[in-house]
């Protein structure tokens, strides 16, 4: 593909993302005159529900598009922001995937605002979780040096070696986070759905971390010993 295609391609990829990060706006505007007093706005571990005024609903939806905002103008400050051509495809789907999460969870708010106990939301949000770090562990190994996205250890990103290696293990490890994540999520038992995430994705985090030091670690002593 020609890089005019390429730069066309991502231009209307970029125009989607938008019109999906306006649309929870759009949402709560159509219903905002019609929403309770108080609305549902965070589910505990134990399966608790808080509630707010309705005026949260517009902070909620506002996050989409500000998180739009922010994820465009990334790469422009990124001092390794030439990299990002490199993995734009992948990086716009990431933009893309949370554009979406962040229309459901509005929907489900919505919902479960109207009626009350329609979606399990523990459920719902959990198996999205799932999946989210299913698309992150395919997404890692394509992530090219950047400050942003990806385990941006100082060791990763002082030796592209390390960072491809940190990026591959952790692309590994985040998938099959994802994997337990979403099939917990169908657990009967509330905290069961929350360990079956959170431990997984702690460690899937944890150990390219580490193995990163010690990748480095170990290519500075090869090339002592070479010396």
């Amino acid at each position: 593909m020609s890089d005019n295609k390429k730069t066309i391609t991502a231009g209307r990829k970029q125009a989607v993302i938008w019109i999906i990060a306006l649309l929870p706006v759009v949402l709560v505007a159509a219903v905002y005159g019609k929403l309770p007093p108080q609305i549902p706005t965070n589910w505990g571990v134990d399966g608790t529900v808080s509630y707010g005024g309705k005026s949260n609903m517009w902070v909620i939806a506002g996050m989409a598009p500000f998180l739009a905002g922010v994820l465009q103008v990334l790469p422009y400050i990124d001092p390794k922001k030439r990299n990002y051509r490199k993995f734009l495809e992948v990086y716009q789907s990431f933009q893309l995937f949370m554009q979406v999460f962040m229309l459901v969870v509005v929907g489900i708010i919505l919902t479960e605002s109207f009626w009350p106990g329609t979606i399990e939301v523990s459920t719902v949000i959990t198996a999205m979780c799932g999946i989210l770090f299913m698309l992150l562990g395919n997404m890692m190994p394509k992530f090219r040096q950047n400050f942003f996205c990806g385990f941006r250890t100082p060791w990763a990103l002082a030796n592209e070696m390390v960072w491809n290696k940190t990026h591959r293990l952790g692309g590994k490890l985040m998938f099959g986070a994802g994997i337990l994540g979403f099939l917990g999520a169908f657990l009967p038992w509330e905290r069961a759905k929350f360990v079956m995430l959170f431990v997984p994705v702690m460690a899937a985090t944890t150990i390219p971390y580490v193995m990163s030091y010690v990748w480095f670690r170990r290519l500075g002593t090869d090339e002592e010993k070479g010396e």
